[in-house]
């Protein structure tokens, strides 16, 4: 028998607050694919350099990585353990994306350090989401 435990209040807190946290990243998809004229006026001539020059792969990647990342959250919604593997698949092509940001393109000499800090807070909630979807199904919270 196949049972699962009524998962606590943090946990739709956290999966609610997850799925926002990834809409904003379909939204930043959308920005840089089909918008980038848009946001030419909120960053250096040098940093929009650096966006437009980036090969069509990465899209696709960073696609790949924003739609895990959503449909692992409504996974968890739903409470399928599911969600574990397709969280896995977001972290890698997040770790992939951001890597390749910081160190195969010229952003950091462009924009300094703080080139850094969203790369760096995109792989840290990738990190927490993946172990914590592995956490909710040891937990029994999801089936």
């Amino acid at each position: 028998m196949n049972t699962t435990i009524k998962p606590p209040t943090s946990f739709w807190i956290i999966t609610i607050l997850a799925l926002l946290w990834n809409l904003m990243g379909v939204y930043q998809y959308y920005l840089g694919n089909f918008e980038l004229e848009s946001i030419r006026d909120t960053v250096s001539p040098e940093e929009f350099s650096v966006m437009e020059s980036l090969p069509t792969w990465y899209g696709i990647v960073f696609a790949i990585a924003v739609f895990s990342g959503i449909l692992g959250c409504i996974l968890l919604l739903v409470k399928k353990k599911g969600a574990v593997p397709v969280f896995g698949i977001s972290l890698l092509t997040v770790l992939f994306i951001e890597v390749y940001w910081l160190l195969g393109t010229d952003i950091m000499q462009v924009a300094g350090y703080s080139a850094a800090i969203m790369p760096l807070l995109v792989i840290a909630v990738a990190i927490f989401l993946y172990f914590y979807s592995k956490g909710a199904a040891k937990n029994g919270w999801l089936s």
